[in-house]
């Protein structure tokens, strides 16, 4: 979309710039805008397209660099990406809203589209419906799935703004986005969707989210200053151990299950993301399993 959006005011920019440790997919395309070091995605190095994949702008040398380079390739590039407040499986990472808020002004600065990963992020995970919420800005495209639905049926949604549609309304058909996948808009997805929207408004998804950080932040904060924890870091209904180095997945996910519980780390991080609906009590037993395995580890 973002690619067409400048064909269709008669400019040929096909490059993205995406962030390390950021994660898309596992497409050709996404992969390309994925951090190339992390995972799998090093396989397909010199494959998928070579884009710009640079430190987020955390701090103003980081930010001063990003300026330069889109002040440099302005002309080659499409669009800005990132997952919002938080980078998911590039290791369950924070940056503040300032962060999004600085995107956005470089992004209006240099008359480029600012394209949000919602996915992970979106309908209430970080605390409020949306990230892009926290910083108080809207970007030009936004990416969701996964709990559009509820995580019960697949369904993907790209929306855009005003500014992104105008490019497309023509008559001329070659100016349509004719990218039309075989089951899409497919009526159950969209029936299960509908019926998780519904319940966003019927029940209290956020105060729900707001417990459950509450929660994570007072029970999983007993597992600092346990050996190899250097950090414990909680946003909304996410709730992060990072240890000082990668860990044995597969032989902690089996100590967890002796447990009773299905815990999955990802490299160097010990993560829980609940559904929303999660009772006190199997929340509690999950991050005392945590604590335990980690006590005696």
């Amino acid at each position: 979309m973002a690619v067409q959006f400048w064909m269709n005011h008669g400019e040929r920019r096909t490059k993205f710039v995406s962030f390390k440790h950021g994660y898309h997919g596992d497409t050709f395309a996404t992969m390309a805008i994925c951090d190339p070091e992390e995972g799998m995605h090093r396989l397909f190095q010199g494959v998928v397209p070579q884009q710009f994949v640079v430190d987020i702008p955390s701090t103003p040398e980081k930010l001063e660099k990003l300026h330069g380079l889109l002040r440099e390739k302005k002309s080659e590039i499409a669009a800005v990406v990132i997952e919002p407040l938080v980078q998911g499986a590039g290791g369950m990472k924070f940056h503040e809203a300032a962060v999004l808020c600085e995107l956005k002004r470089l992004c209006a600065e240099h008359g480029l589209p600012l394209i949000f990963d919602e996915i992970f992020t979106g309908f209430g995970r970080t605390g409020t419906l949306f990230a892009c919420e926290q910083a108080g800005i809207t970007p030009d495209i936004m990416c969701l799935s996964k709990a559009l639905s509820g995580g019960t049926m697949p369904l993907a949604a790209t929306v855009a703004s005003e500014k992104i549609y105008r490019a497309f309304l023509s008559d001329d058909a070659d100016a349509a986005l004719m990218h039309g996948p075989t089951y899409m808009a497919y009526a159950l997805g969209c029936a299960a969707a509908n019926a998780s929207l519904d319940l966003f408004v019927s029940e209290p998804r956020l105060a729900q989210v707001a417990a459950i950080e509450s929660q994570l932040t007072e029970e999983l904060g007993r597992c600092r200053g346990l050996r190899g924890v250097v950090d414990v870091r909680v946003k909304g209904a996410i709730g992060v151990v990072q240890m000082d180095a990668p860990v044995e997945s597969e032989k902690l996910r089996g100590r967890f299950a002796q447990m009773g519980c299905w815990i999955r780390p990802l490299g160097d991080v010990i993560y829980l993301t609940p559904p929303f609906v999660t009772k006190e009590q199997d929340l509690s037993a999950l991050t005392a399993a945590i604590h335990s395995v980690l006590r005696v580890n």
